[in-house]
């Protein structure tokens, strides 16, 4: 059974050790891995819940097991909303990134976004599949992101809520 729920403090060691795992962190530029203490974690948590419904962070399971995590975070400027999701190997080719991914569009459409991007590096031919799966389009980075310092090197994809069709839950 997969469950998907806000990530709280009891949670923090699982993410920890998601951000360590090389494999799960080198097409986000950390090939060894991301270390982060415990206070740094408590503190990275606090910032979530700090702006949540307009930033969240979830973490994803399988039968009580940690698999990895999704995220999203609106720019209520642009009413737009980054993504991400990250699973441990075992956990990938199961169907728990498209629920977790899924969880946060959800969300982040809910709570006032009206366009979620990510920016997957060229190499990672999975979580392009993925978006694609879920009808990400790839376009052109726009001018406000890459004033922002965004990454010109990844592949620039976004989802309408328009045109978004949920595999699952309503709005």
């Amino acid at each position: 059974m997969i469950e998907i729920r806000e990530t709280g403090l009891a949670d923090l060691e699982k993410v920890r050790a998601l951000w360590a795992d090389g494999d799960v962190m080198r097409f986000v530029g950390f090939p060894e891995g991301l270390r982060k203490t415990e206070e740094e974690m408590r503190g990275w948590l606090r910032w979530i819940e700090a702006k949540r419904p307009g930033r969240n962070h979830y973490s994803i399971f399988e039968d009580g097991r940690y698999c990895g995590e999704a995220f999203y975070d609106i720019d209520p400027e642009h009413r737009s909303a980054a993504l991400d999701i990250k699973l441990f190997a075992f956990a990938r080719g199961r169907g728990l990134g498209t629920a977790g991914l899924s969880r946060a569009i959800r969300e982040a459409f809910r709570n006032g976004a009206e366009r979620v991007w990510v920016d997957p590096h060229p190499e990672n031919a999975k979580a392009i599949a993925l978006y694609r799966k879920l009808g990400f389009r790839q376009s052109d980075f726009p001018a406000w992101l890459l004033s922002e310092g965004e990454a010109p090197g990844s592949v620039y994809m976004e989802l309408l809520r328009d045109t978004y069709e949920s595999p699952s839950s309503d709005f």
